[in-house]
């Protein structure tokens, strides 16, 4: 798990609200699907909805050395987290749809309420 962003969901977890829960199950030994999920939203809500992660950022924290073999599943858990309004995935500064076909990077920030 990379350090900086292990350290930054422990503050999370630590620091209670919304994402706390979010950031337990990502720094937990569930399925990797779920700690995709739980991490993206964590990191982001951690952010807020003026700032943004990368999906690296998610699989950074799940798959430590291992990261780029999850690149696929953190895209695929963010297009359901945007399907169902826990965040919004953005290029070049755009809201893209998440069941668009999308190519290049992209940043995903929690969705406003």
């Amino acid at each position: 798990m990379d350090q900086r962003l292990h350290a930054e969901l422990a503050r999370v977890r630590d620091g209670g609200g919304a994402a706390a829960r979010h950031a337990e199950i990502a720094l937990g030994d569930g399925p990797v699907r779920q700690r995709l999920s739980s991490s993206i939203v964590a990191l982001a809500g951690h952010r807020g909805p003026r700032s943004s992660i990368c999906p690296s950022d998610a699989a950074r924290a799940v798959g430590g050395e291992n990261w780029r073999d999850l690149m696929s599943d953190a895209h695929e858990a963010a297009r359901e987290l945007a399907k169902n309004g826990s965040v919004e995935i953005t290029q070049g500064g755009s809201v893209v749809d998440p069941d668009g076909q999308w190519r290049g990077p992209i940043r995903i920030r929690i969705a406003a309420r």
